[in-house]
């Protein structure tokens, strides 16, 4: 990004193209007379469409189309489109086809966490918030840690992805969802040689933590960083959670806790559209999901207000603790260095999708090595009528729901999703605004450091905006501006 300033005094600042991301999107401030920010506004300048173009197809084939929308998380998409076909042809997966499903899904979140980790979120922590921006990418990252550390990142992303190819058909877009369970089983062999790479994966999810450790809790002025007031942010929270209100990333209801961790509702997916709600803006294309009966107070955080978020951290802080017991150690170390729950702290997301990546890679484990996962019983053949049919699952990203209308002859008829993304969109918004007032003072010129600290709020959430608008040309133009009180730009980055 390169900064310019028109005028003597600043008065606009413009984060365009916001870094390490996916999708469209910029950021404009708005200063004051006195050089404080005044208000801040992040805006997706990309078209909504993917649901409308879903309509009138057959409803099945939504398990394939769907993924498109994505490359970054096109398992998430698959799975939750069938759940979603599940339900519309009434039909429950055997035990087999259903945890084939989770298999594939754990191995795809311990994949795609260690993506935002060492490529998208942990350069700003293992690099340096401040350093120069050419450094702040993987191979920074690979600088620091060691070409060993980058060998083992690598190898982490390529066995995640074989997984997902061994299970779905596809390392990318994969396709074994059916209504009703999946495509084919798994061999005795398959399923020697996944065991074997969720056991690398459980090491390397140990090693990340100790990467953590050692680069950003040893850390003072990280430490300070994560629980400053500049990242900050009293919301609601919500996660999906199994019958003892711990983590689930496939299956369970969701969870609902207020800004004070109590639980406010907990829902089936069939449900959501009694509790959550979208609203639209004039300046994004983008939408805002709040809870219904709390209801939209603007873009303010605590208890009153319906925002909420659904993040790695939001589904902590809904829960009561992790499935796994490693994971459950790790949950209680958070919770017990950071106060005590729930934690406000944008920037501790990072921590909790540490914290998810190894819960992730000892599901995989457990299920690798249930004696179940090689029958041959995968799926129960569909014989009802279609109807109306709503999925869901724990994104990476945040809670994502499919909701489908078909005909009686199986034509999709009115298709709706709501992504991790667009769940956590206000919030985003207001830890923009939180970390530039933070940061911002006194109208002085701010240096790319400084803006790469306001775009930390929002790489913290690991938005994705391909998802979030659905839209088709996967590039990521993103800016940022400031204006001044008297409507003119003074300042504009753009990669």
């Amino acid at each position: 990004m390169a900064a310019t300033q028109d005028g003597p005094t600043l008065r606009t600042v413009r984060i365009d193209p916001i870094t390490r991301l996916e999708g469209h999107g910029r950021i404009q401030l708005f200063l004051d007379e006195k050089g404080e920010v005044a208000d801040a506004f992040f805006q997706v300048p990309e078209l909504r469409g993917f649901e409308k173009f879903c309509e009138g197809r057959p409803v099945e084939e939504l398990a394939r189309i769907t993924p498109r929308i994505c490359g970054v998380c096109p398992e998430a998409h698959h799975i939750a489109s069938a759940k979603a076909l599940d339900a519309v042809f009434g039909v429950e997966p055997p035990p087999a086809g259903r945890k084939l499903r989770e298999l594939l899904y754990s191995a795809f979140f311990a994949g795609d966490h260690t993506t935002h980790f060492y490529a998208l979120g942990g350069p700003d922590f293992v690099v340096g918030p401040d350093a120069p921006k050419a450094e702040r990418n993987i191979l920074g990252v690979i600088a620091k840690v060691g070409l060993d550390a980058g060998k083992l990142v690598l190898r982490q992303r390529r066995e995640a992805q074989e997984v997902v190819a061994m299970v779905g058909g596809k390392a990318i877009h994969p396709v074994c969802g059916l209504p009703g369970g999946v495509s084919k089983p798994i061999t005795e062999a398959e399923r020697a040689r996944i065991e074997e790479i969720a056991r690398n994966s459980l090491e390397f999810a140990k090693f990340s933590l100790r990467v953590f450790d050692d680069v950003v809790l040893s850390s003072p002025q990280y430490v300070d960083m994560i629980r400053s007031d500049a990242y900050q942010l009293r919301t609601h929270y919500i996660g999906l959670v199994d019958e003892k209100n711990r983590v689930n990333f496939y299956d369970g209801r969701v969870r609902v806790v207020d800004p004070s961790g109590l639980e406010v509702v907990r829902f089936a997916a069939s449900q959501y559209a009694e509790f959550i709600e979208e609203r639209v803006e004039p300046w994004t294309y983008l939408k805002f999901p709040y809870l219904k009966k709390v209801g939209w107070r603007g873009f303010v955080d605590g208890a009153q207000s319906g925002v909420y978020r659904a993040t790695p951290l939001s589904r902590l802080n809904a829960a009561d603790g992790m499935a796994t017991p490693l994971a459950q150690a790790e949950y209680e170390r958070m919770y017990a260095s950071l106060g005590g729950k729930p934690v406000h702290a944008t920037l501790a997301t990072h921590w909790a999708r540490l914290i998810e990546l190894l819960y992730a890679a000892e599901r995989t484990l457990e299920l690798a090595t249930d004696p179940e996962i090689t029958s041959p019983d995968i799926r129960t053949i569909p014989t009802a009528t279609p109807g109306e049919g709503i999925g869901v699952v724990e994104a990476p990203r945040g809670t994502l729901f499919h909701h489908y209308v078909a005909d009686e002859r199986g034509m999709a008829k009115r298709v709706n999703l709501i992504v991790g993304t667009t769940n956590n969109h206000a919030a985003i918004c207001m830890s923009i605004k939180r970390a530039a007032q933070g940061l911002i003072r006194g109208g002085v010129l701010p240096t790319d450091g400084t803006l790469n600290r306001i775009e930390m709020a929002f790489r913290a959430y690991d938005p994705c905006f391909g998802c979030a608008t659905h839209a088709l040309p996967g590039e990521m133009p993103l800016e940022i501006l400031v204006y001044g009180p008297d409507g003119q730009v003074r300042q504009r980055l753009a990669r």
